[in-house]
């Protein structure tokens, strides 16, 4: 996906790709609509705008979830989602309404430093 790197999303995108180079996939989502706003993918097999709208879902469900559980005061940060060889990251902004998600090789990266890079960016989704 062509991208403006003038967009809060596009900024982001190209900052979380400058501080980890060798990720698999990365996407800005409206959780509203779940389109990606802005996404960048290293893999021809991975496609983030498909996966930004799968990703949608999982997050509603958890917002679901909370609320049957009646976790009244609490929000998602982020969805940790542990495969094989990778690590798929959701972070969600402070507003709740979009989320930034990242695909690293798990044993390439380091899951502490992939989540502070997101932690970094995901403010400048708001």
């Amino acid at each position: 996906m062509a991208y403006s790197k003038n967009s809060p999303a596009g900024k982001a995108v190209d900052g979380i790709i400058n501080d980890l180079p060798s990720l698999v996939a990365v996407a800005v989502v409206d959780i509203t609509s779940g389109m990606a706003l802005a996404s960048h993918s290293n893999s021809p097999s991975l496609n983030p705008e498909t996966a930004a709208a799968y990703n949608t879902e999982v997050v509603k469900q958890k917002q679901k979830a909370m609320s049957a559980l009646k976790l009244a005061g609490e929000k998602i940060e982020d969805i940790l989602i542990t495969l094989t060889n990778q690590f798929h990251l959701l972070k969600l902004n402070n507003a709740g309404n979009k989320f930034i998600y990242l695909v690293v090789n798990s044993r390439e990266t380091n899951l502490a430093i992939a989540r502070e890079v997101l932690r970094t960016h995901a403010d400048e989704i708001n």
